[in-house]
């Protein structure tokens, strides 16, 4: 049986990608194809940082091929590439950040600083290039999260560098000034802040900024929505009725706005006695999952109560950083997966090719 391109193609139209659940063909992963008598090679380019499952997939294709009947060597080449998608309409994008996903809550104490410093690690550990933004102007909690001190450089006097730690790239409020100071500002003031944090710092190359949002739907998150290119949401709650009114309302705001919601994370969802092992819902059950259907959104993941989370991050060394391979790690590389998969699968953005046209008269 001849070895032809059509067979290949045919063979990875039915090959499923686990992670996005569409076929290579289909999602344009499949590229390259090269076929030399029965020996046939062939590139997969996956649309989302995919690190800890890559191997999976290069499996998964080449066992595919290796099942058609005459087949020579095998030979499945696999890497990813994250482009820029759209944003909301009428905001342009950021120069050298190709997607930005907003971490919000509708109240405080759920567990969404700590969700957001773990999804932007967890996304660098999966292969992305990736920055975070401490957008809570009044308790910025990053600079702790993250173990830094010190202040940003600014070698022009006009930009400044962005801190670094395990792999980062981030800027916060909380690097400029004492930490003991308070921010007695009000909404113009503090809205001002953000944009000078988000426009001024220099970025590099970034696939992803996570932009850590405060609680509430105020003035920060309002100049979110309406002057800074936001690619999605994400929604983080505790499965607490109280906790999922609030994160209702901040879902309906990025709706209005425009805003793609990629997902829900259930924070706390259940409890576990580290003396026992007795599992408790102590927060309530199902909650995260019943706002989904009800607003037709993906739970992204269900994250425990468990005091080693909150040790780890207080330390300055998060879960996804301190204990890479356990489990609840591997929970938050799950929904960091999730979360740029639904963004591979939106609208790319092609603002940057097309020329400006100037009109003059001569």
């Amino acid at each position: 049986m001849a070895i032809s391109e059509l067979l290949i193609q045919s063979t990875l139209k039915v090959c499923i990608d686990p992670n996005t659940g569409k076929d290579f063909i289909s999602s344009k992963s499949a590229k390259n194809i090269q076929i030399n008598g029965n020996d046939v090679s062939v590139d997969i380019v996956l649309g989302y940082p995919a690190k800890s499952v890559m191997n999976d997939v290069q499996a998964l294709v080449s066992n595919a091929l290796k099942g058609l009947p005459d087949i020579g060597n095998v030979t499945v080449n696999i890497g990813s590439r994250i482009v820029a998608h759209k944003a909301q309409q009428g905001v342009t994008l950021l120069p050298n950040v190709k997607n930005i996903i907003a971490v919000a809550s509708g109240k405080g104490g759920v567990g969404k600083s700590t969700t957001s410093v773990n999804l932007a690690l967890a996304l660098a550990a999966e292969g992305a290039t990736v920055g975070l933004l401490d957008a809570d102007i009044y308790g910025p909690s990053q600079p702790q999260m993250l173990g830094i001190s010190g202040r940003p450089e600014s070698k022009d006097g006009k930009t400044m560098d962005p801190m670094e730690a395990h792999g980062i790239q981030a800027m916060s409020i909380g690097f400029l000034i004492d930490a003991d100071t308070p921010m007695v500002w009000r909404g113009p003031m503090v809205t001002g802040a953000l944009e000078q944090l988000l426009r001024e710092t220099k970025w590099r190359d970034l696939d992803y900024l996570i932009v850590d949002l405060p609680p509430g739907t105020g003035d920060i998150q309002l100049t979110l929505a309406q002057k800074i290119p936001v690619t999605g949401a994400i929604i983080v709650t505790t499965p607490q009725d109280i906790a999922l009114l609030d994160a209702r309302k901040g879902l309906k705001m990025f709706e209005k706005v425009g805003i793609p919601i990629l997902g829900i994370v259930e924070n706390m969802s259940t409890h576990i006695c580290s003396n026992c092992g007795h599992e408790e819902h102590i927060f309530g059950a199902g909650g995260g999952a019943l706002m989904c259907k009800d607003y037709n959104v993906d739970l992204l993941g269900s994250l425990p109560l468990d005091i080693t989370i909150r040790e780890q991050a207080d330390s300055g060394q998060p879960t996804v950083v301190a204990t890479p391979d356990s489990k609840i790690a591997n929970i938050y590389k799950e929904i960091a997966r999730k979360a740029a998969i639904k963004i591979a699968n939106t609208s790319l953005d092609h603002s940057g090719k097309f020329p400006n046209i100037v009109i003059q008269n001569t």
